[in-house]
């Protein structure tokens, strides 16, 4: 029996709306596992409303709830949203719940856009508040609570009909991808400041990222795509590379600098996290900027049922088969590159599409170069990694970070940002003329989330517990802070594997050490805990130091690094 949040009416479980009050029935979202995480939260209400029950009978007008809830249920679904509640006329949405995704405030207005474009089409009129921040969520009560749930409800409230205002944190994680209008800082209820808001005009496509900053430390994997390169050329044969790296540690920079002044046809296609019908987004792209029209007519049929110019039916078999002698054709006037751009997000049959190519293309040089996080690994175990790209080190690190930032705070950079020139950069330009205080970017921030919330809960708890020890912790360390826990070393391995931590000196004897990669992973982990649990595993944790603290070979290394503060505030210290 499903149970009406609104009205508390039962329902029969099949049941998409409420018989008594016509709003529909959702399944709670994010119960389970409570945690502190950053999300984007969503209000959309109608304006009008109360007129419109005047104008219409009470069974026209559950119609006309009916149909706006479905269709914006429908739009915050289609960006991975979940939809938390609805409050008469009211939706809520929570972007990042139960699992968080880099781009979630950019997913959250790309549905508000949605949701202002749609109403109109239902005869209705709304307004939208869309607002980013810490919560609590995975609690019983399910709901997302947090000061960016007010605020998005304030901010909806004080949109004008037809508008969709956005925070300025939303904002922040945003900004290369939309059009805004700043409004007047408004004074919204309970809260003691104006709060700055801006109107969404519109959303465009993100621009590809910009490689302003130094290359540095790259020689050796910069000749080995060299290297490939001339091997393609010279034996006229397709070869597959693929560079493997976690995001921020200079992939596409690499690549573009492999390839510069490369004499040939270069073409790109870059897979998306998420959307519908994005299975062969990358093929079309590259098609699109080879403009090829393939003489045979099989080839030409499939090809354009693909672009979408025939309704003819096509199988993936006959796609990548078509895929693959068009693109023969076109490296056989001039060698040809293929970029194919984070195929971690891939879907299989995309994948199967390219180890087609690389497999059967013959006669003509063709380097097919592909750029994967270290996901892929994990989804494709089998897939062939020509390059892992680690962090920079030493001297390459101080280059990136440049002479102008005092030593004390170019120390903390380097530290925290464990070699990732993504890391390096954001938090050097945070840093502005080398006097302020360093904050961890809040793209950064989401970033690293959503890195930690695609590990299973099982990794993740294991993580976690290793953070409260420090930048470097030990496996018995993370036994007794899990002590239900009967796979920490192989869960430990797979952190590993994921580049998440790597093996360290044990300050123990007889213990295995780790160190997680970059101090901003270890301060992402850390704060996903609850206070109130955090505070329990401190105190097991001290028990467990009070049992081996006499065994440690350096209880400085150790005891380093205040487990209780988190990056943006030890950086910043002098």
């Amino acid at each position: 029996m499903a149970i009406c949040t609104q009205c508390g009416q039962e329902n029969p479980d099949a049941a998409r709306f409420c018989n008594a009050c016509a709003a529909p029935l959702v399944a709670p979202t994010g119960v389970g596992r409570e945690q502190r995480k950053t999300v984007t939260v969503l209000f959309c209400d109608l304006t009008g409303s109360t007129a419109l029950g005047e104008e219409l009978d009470a069974e026209a007008l559950r119609m006309v709830l009916a149909a706006y809830f479905e269709r914006m249920k429908t739009i915050v679904e289609r960006h991975a949203g979940s939809v938390e509640k609805f409050i008469g006329d009211a939706v809520m949405a929570v972007f990042g719940v139960p699992v968080a995704h880099e781009d979630d405030a950019l997913r959250a207005v790309r549905s508000a856009a949605e949701m202002r474009d749609a109403l109109p089409e239902l005869g209705l009129l709304g307004r939208i508040g869309v607002m980013t921040g810490e919560v609590v969520t995975g609690t019983e009560e399910r709901l997302a609570t947090g000061d960016a749930v007010n605020v998005a409800s304030r901010l909806e409230s004080a949109a004008p009909p037809g508008e969709v205002l956005l925070g300025e944190a939303t904002l922040e994680l945003v900004r290369a991808a939309v059009e805004v209008e700043p409004v007047e800082p408004l004074e919204l209820k309970g809260k003691t400041q104006p709060v700055s808001a801006y109107r969404l005009v519109q959303v465009r496509q993100a621009p590809e990222r910009r490689h302003d900053a130094a290359f540095v430390g790259r020689a050796r994997e910069l000749a080995l795509l060299r290297e490939a390169w001339e091997r393609v050329r010279a034996e006229q044969l397709c070869e597959l590379v693929t560079v493997v790296g976690e995001a921020g540690v200079g992939k596409s920079r690499l690549v573009a600098e492999a390839l510069a002044g490369v004499e040939a046809t270069i073409v790109r296609g870059r897979c998306l996290p998420y959307g519908e019908g994005i299975t062969y987004w990358p093929v079309v792209e590259v098609l699109k900027q080879l403009n090829e029209h393939p003489l045979e007519e099989a080839v030409s049929a499939a090809i354009r049922s693909l672009l979408g110019e025939s309704e003819a039916a096509t199988s993936a078999e006959e796609i990548a088969w078509a895929f693959r002698k068009t693109v023969e054709r076109a490296a056989a006037e001039r060698p040809l590159v293929i970029v194919f751009d984070d195929i971690q997000w891939g879907e299989e049959t995309f994948v199967d599409l390219i180890e087609h190519v690389a497999l059967l293309s013959s006669g003509a040089s063709m380097l097919l170069l592909c750029i994967a996080r270290p996901e892929i690994g994990e989804r494709r175990p089998s897939w062939p990694v020509t390059l892992r790209l680690e962090p920079l080190t030493g001297d390459a690190v101080d280059q990136l970070i440049g002479e102008r930032i005092p030593d004390a705070l170019r120390e903390r950079i380097a530290r925290a940002a464990g070699g990732n020139p993504l890391f390096i950069e954001e938090m050097v330009a945070m840093a502005g003329d080398g006097n302020g205080d360093v904050v961890v970017p809040p793209t950064l921030q989401a970033l690293l989330a959503a890195r930690l919330d695609q590990l299973d809960t099982g990794q993740r708890d294991v993580l976690e517990r290793g953070a409260i020890e420090g930048e470097v912790f030990h496996r018995s360390a993370v036994q007794a802070l899990a002590p239900d826990e009967s796979q920490v070393t192989p869960r430990l391995a797979a952190l590993v594997r994921n580049q998440l931590i790597r093996p360290d000196r044990s300050q123990l004897v007889g213990d295995d050490g780790f160190r997680f990669r970059h101090l901003l992973i270890r301060d992402a982990a850390y704060q996903a805990v609850p206070k109130a649990i955090r505070a329990q595993l401190h105190e097991s944790f001290a028990i467990w130091l009070g049992q081996h603290g006499a065994e440690l070979v350096e209880l400085d290394e150790i005891l380093g690094y205040p487990s209780s503060r988190p990056a943006a505030i030890a950086l910043s210290s002098a």
